[in-house]
């Protein structure tokens, strides 16, 4: 009497796998377990050796212990924005910075950066960020660096065009966002606007007695907070960063909303 086998390669707990299951396994996302120390060290060793023939020599520690993981972490925070605030979205080929530096303007002519960092961006807005971001938006941004690793989120040196937009809704009505501002839990999280670029004078077009002047003079309209570097390492980083974002959300919204970029429902 004839049988008829099935092809197998392999078994599971004493029971033959099929090419199903197999193949079902194999397509499985890949699950985000935490950045192995070896990311850090190899950040450390690239501020210590911040040279071409350094970098391609290290180039696949770089590939495994930073990009990778990079990569798997953000596909998981962009599947919590889609239900947090289905808007913003992260995308592993177009949210991670490059880790090549822009030298041309600058006296430091170290080619790399020596961090790794991602953006999280309006879907209806480019994914550039600040001053090559002609139609950007505001965005959440995560930075995994030895001794400044961060979540952030607003809208950094926006485009002229865009700045101006945003002090005049600040000037028809800064109540609103000043509400954002003084929630507790905002304030608890993020503290206040980051000052790093503010005039020290409310611009021209203001009146300096106006009562938002204070807010006028800002140039970026950022927020920020630190996170361990253990923080890395924890398989529920996603979680961590996402519960951040949603804190963060109302400011914003309300940045996107000013330069024409609504919220939405659903993916």
């Amino acid at each position: 009497m004839a049988t008829t086998k099935k092809k197998t390669t392999g078994k599971t707990g004493g029971r033959t796998e099929s090419k199903a299951e197999r193949a079902s396994v194999s397509n499985a996302p890949e699950k985000f377990t935490g950045f192995r120390p070896a990311a850090l060290t190899f950040l450390r060793g690239l501020a210590r050796n911040n040279k071409r023939e350094w970098f391609e020599a290290n180039r696949s520690r770089y590939e495994t212990e930073v990009k990778r993981p990079l990569q798997v972490l953000v596909e998981e925070i962009d599947a919590r924005l889609g239900e947090i605030a289905p808007e913003m979205v992260g995308n592993p080929k177009r949210s991670i910075f490059r880790i090549y530096r822009d030298v041309r303007f600058s006296k430091d002519k170290s080619p790399y950066k020596t961090n790794a960092a991602a953006w999280f961006y309006h879907r209806d807005a480019g994914h550039a960020v600040g001053t090559a971001a002609v139609h950007g938006g505001a965005g959440f941004y995560f930075q995994i660096a030895p001794g400044e690793c961060i979540v952030a989120g607003g809208i950094w040196m926006p485009p002229a065009a865009a700045l101006k937009t945003l002090r005049e809704a600040i000037a028809d009505d800064h109540e609103e966002l000043r509400s954002i501002l003084r929630q507790p839990a905002f304030k608890r999280a993020f503290g206040a606007l980051s000052d790093e670029a503010v005039l020290k004078r409310t611009p021209r077009a203001f009146d300096p007695e106006h009562p938002a002047a204070d807010l006028l003079r800002y140039k970026s309209f950022t927020v920020s907070r630190e996170l361990s570097e253990a923080d890395m390492s924890n398989a529920k980083l996603p979680d961590m960063i996402a519960k951040q974002y949603a804190t963060m959300l109302p400011f914003v919204r309300w940045l996107n909303r000013v330069l024409g970029l609504p919220a939405h429902s659903r993916r």
